[in-house]
């Protein structure tokens, strides 16, 4: 039984392993484990390409309701990236809606993208940018013109930049 002969060799070993000193911690070196988390390198900046400057004319009219209830209303003009007229209202099912009407806003800028801004000093400010497939309005920080509640499941219209229609999401 070659296991009986080799119990008491282990136990020796074992023993004599829990009793060796403590080694020093080399204080130079940073802390790891749980107190310190381990310092990798950062991942790379990615940043997304900026979108091109373009000239942006819409005569756009978009009026969907989806399956979830969200529902949109705008109807935007624009002619060589001056908005002309803008009213957008959009539904957040039944729960409540958000209204944007030009008379309420001031644009400010043109280029790369258009930037209209609340005229009430709210730091509401409406966006409009072309990319390849559509042309998108969007809001930030336009709390004060939605139902509260909402604001969160407020997204931006779309739109065909051919048609002015309703651009295909999917």
């Amino acid at each position: 039984m070659p296991f009986k002969s080799t119990l008491p060799a282990m136990l020796a070993i074992f023993l004599c392993a829990a009793c060796a000193p403590p080694q020093l911690a080399d204080r130079s070196a940073p802390m790891q484990g749980p107190t310190a988390p381990k310092r990798y390198p950062p991942p790379p900046e990615e940043r997304a390409t900026p979108i091109p400057a373009r000239v942006i004319d819409l005569a756009g009219n978009c009026k969907r309701t989806e399956e979830d209830g969200f529902r949109e209303e705008a109807m935007v003009r624009v002619s060589h990236n001056a908005v002309e007229t803008l009213t957008w209202k959009l539904w957040v099912s039944r729960r409540g809606s958000c209204h944007f009407d030009l008379d309420e806003f001031k644009q400010v800028q043109q280029t790369p993208h258009i930037e209209l801004h609340a005229i009430d000093g709210s730091g509401c400010k409406l966006m409009v940018w072309q990319d390849p497939r559509r042309i998108t309005l969007a809001h930030a920080r336009c709390e004060k013109h939605c139902t509260p509640g909402i604001y969160e499941q407020a997204w931006p219209v779309l739109f065909d930049p051919k048609s002015g229609s309703c651009a295909e999401i999917r």
